[in-house]
């Protein structure tokens, strides 16, 4: 049971098999609406109030300004100032903008959070402090669960960069332009209310739509809903530490001595410097060879848009917008394609693009000689990051984790990660500045590196060789209790994070 519900284990890749029929959100009939199409509501509080807060509701919100939001908060404060108790934190993703809301945990306002829990928050919860248990899902997992009913939106808020009053939205257009709105999409479709605000009102029809306005109840204008120079964060710029750029470097050439690197490829690499980083080595190295790459998945950046806009990539299937260059290129580039978490990770689907992917590139915060790995919490247990679409992406038919050997002298390839993120069988390739590992599964990519001059070594090499430099890491002691748990991509609970001890 977690939070009164009762939740299914992990059974292992592809074994759960979900039944029955899609959630339902209420009927709901124009009759109830303005003939004139006009839903403009004057505040975001009487929006709150008309579309029926009240104590344990479920509230959502997305994550598209990334650190630049400033509706989460707002929408909270607007609830303690009504008394409101024991809400259900629904985000996509939380960033340290939202540090404010610990107040709201320690009032009761808040009862717990279900999505990522970054810096403060995530410091927070795993102290033991937050009421309820925190719940950690993937991109594609959160889709899941609210297409699933696992997970019921009784009100969601969407922050739109531009929309017009019938409730149609889109992220490309206004001021705050942010990118696209795929994070929100099920919170559309599902949530019993929808609310959105903005600061740029246009007439109808606010086009391209992104979000239509056939979901949404109500519409508010603010002044302002977002800051989208924040959207940049120091999770998605080009590395220039040495090492890592080394790290990317080698990553490159195993992908080309394997054939991953052929006309009509296709890759997506995470928003870290590293990954980053070897999409500029991928560049290179196809520009050379003249070929070009049929598709990257985003999150786009101005160095995979430079690819695009250079004819090295055909297409970007965006999924998250990560700068300003890059909201510049879906708003006019057709090759830029604007998708979701439905297309991009659901995998309560029939098949999505995750699996259609040559390669991936990602980070970890530790991986195991298993080749397990951990992205939620530090060596040291304490809960620091989000899932992201971490998980949906090792479905690729390559996973490559490019990582330090250590970090702060800390070993990050270890005997048991603290946490389980990933299963160890969906995990191809370790990249360290000290070797590389292929998961032993990968009889195919072992073979190909024979005699390539590339510093092939075991799992266990590199363990001990961290362990040679910096010591046997002390294992870490939790309480009994659980703070939060970790899902897996199919709606099971993969494992559980534990209340630090002192």
């Amino acid at each position: 049971m977690v939070n009164g519900k009762s939740e299914i284990p992990y059974k292992g890749i592809g074994k759960h098999r979900p039944n029955g029929r899609k959630f339902g959100p209420l009927i709901s009939s124009c009759a109830d609406f303005p003939a004139d199409g006009n839903k403009l509501v004057p505040t975001l509080k009487q929006a709150l109030v008309d579309a029926g807060l009240k104590d344990g509701m479920t509230i959502s919100t997305h994550h598209h300004f990334r650190n630049g939001d400033l509706i989460a908060i707002q929408i909270f404060d607007i609830a303690a100032a009504l008394g409101v108790k024991d809400l259900v934190w629904f985000p996509s993703a939380s960033f340290d903008c939202h540090a404010p809301l610990i107040k709201h945990l320690e009032d009761g306002t808040i009862h717990h959070i279900e999505g990522s829990m970054n810096g403060q928050l995530g410091r927070f919860t795993t102290a033991g402090k937050m009421k309820g248990v925190g719940v950690l899902r993937s991109h594609g997992g959160r889709y899941q669960a609210v297409q699933d009913g696992e997970v019921e939106i009784d009100i969601a808020v969407i922050a739109a960069p531009s929309a017009d009053s019938f409730g149609n939205a889109n992220g490309v257009d206004g001021p705050a332009a942010c990118g696209l709105l795929g994070f929100a999409l099920a919170d559309s479709q599902y949530a019993n209310k929808v609310i959105v605000v903005t600061d740029n009102l246009v007439p109808f029809p606010c086009v391209p739509w992104h979000i239509q306005g056939n979901y949404v109840d109500h519409v508010v204008q603010l002044e302002q809903v977002g800051i989208p120079e924040k959207i940049v964060s120091g999770t998605t710029a080009i590395t220039k530490s040495p090492d890592r750029l080394f790290l990317a470097e080698l990553t490159s050439k195993f992908c080309d001595q394997v054939g991953i690197i052929r006309d009509g490829f296709s890759f997506q690499a995470g928003a870290g410097g590293t990954a980053l980083s070897i999409g500029i080595y991928f560049a290179e190295m196809l520009k050379a060879k003249g070929m070009k790459a049929r598709f990257a998945r985003g999150g786009s950046n101005k160095f995979l848009v430079e690819m695009l806009e250079d004819g090295i990539v055909e297409y970007i299937l965006d999924g998250q917008t990560f700068d300003l260059e890059g909201v510049k290129s879906m708003r006019n580039n057709p090759n830029h394609v604007n998708t979701s978490p439905f297309t991009s990770y659901n995998y309560h689907g029939k098949g999505n693009f995750a699996q259609l992917l040559d390669v991936v590139i990602l980070g970890a915060t530790e991986v195991d000689v298993n080749f397990n790995a951990n992205v939620v919490t530090h060596s040291d247990g304490a809960l620091l990051h989000g899932i992201g679409g971490w998980q949906n992406c090792l479905f690729a038919k390559c996973t490559i984790l490019p990582i330090p050997l250590f970090r702060d002298r800390i070993p990050v390839v270890r005997e048991e990660v603290t946490t389980i993120c990933g299963p160890g069988e969906l995990i191809d390739v370790i990249v360290t500045e000290r070797g590389i590992a292929i998961n032993p599964l990968r009889t195919d990519l072992l073979d190909k590196v024979k005699d390539s001059g590339l510093p092939i070594r075991t799992i266990h090499e590199l363990k001990e060789e961290a362990e040679r430099i910096c010591g046997v890491p002390q294992k870490q002691v939790f309480d009994d209790e659980i703070v939060a748990v970790v899902k897996w991509v199919d709606g099971t609970i993969l494992d559980s994070i534990r209340k630090l001890r002192n």
